[in-house]
């Protein structure tokens, strides 16, 4: 059996990426410390998958199905920005997303319950809606303080607006220039 990386995710719209990457071409040469998201890879994630069997790539997207045939197409929000834990010793960097008709969680939360059944670990954390832009590059996390200071000067910015409604099954291939996508299946919303 092969084992290929994988992930769900929503695709962002051009509009969302084009703000996304403004920000990220602005905060690049504040900090060396984050290794940035390749303005080719921005997307949001709802569940890392790991290494997935080829053969259980459909049961995978039959999962994905059952979740999303039920589920109308929503808005999502992205603005501001900010870090996990936070934005003093950030992880992640990320842009902010509003959920407000409160379908993405629980569209994430179904698919938790139904990959479990399918053996995949389930999250210990609540999903939080983000959209990742950088990680820090060592462990302990620690950005410079202009880095947090320009993070904040974006705290308040509107990325665009955008309606939800298809989910990817993604492949993700590590080479030395990082990650390249390929997308396996396309779900639609109800």
């Amino acid at each position: 059996m092969q084992t290929i990386r994988s992930f769900i995710s929503i695709p962002i719209t051009p509009g969302i990426t084009s703000a996304a990457t403004k920000i990220i071409k602005a905060l690049k040469p504040v900090d060396s410390g984050i290794k940035w998201v390749p303005l080719d890879n921005l997307h949001l994630t709802l569940k890392f998958l790991g290494e997935v069997d080829n053969v259980e790539v459909f049961d995978v997207c039959t999962a994905i199905r059952s979740v999303t045939s039920h589920i109308e197409p929503f808005e999502l929000h992205f603005t501001g920005t900010g870090g996990f834990p936070n934005l003093d010793k950030p992880r992640v960097l990320y842009a902010g997303i509003e959920d407000p008709s409160g379908l993405l969680v629980k569209m994430v939360g179904e698919l938790e319950l139904k990959l479990a059944d399918l053996g995949f670990k389930p999250e210990p954390r609540d999903y939080r809606p983000h959209l990742t832009l950088g990680r820090a590059r060592s462990k302990g996390g620690l950005v410079s303080e202009e880095l947090s200071e320009a993070m904040q000067q974006y705290s308040d910015t509107h990325l665009g607006d955008m309606v939800v409604d298809e989910v990817n099954l993604m492949a993700s291939f590590l080479d030395k220039q990082g990650p390249t996508y390929q997308v396996m299946d396309t779900i639609d919303l109800a």
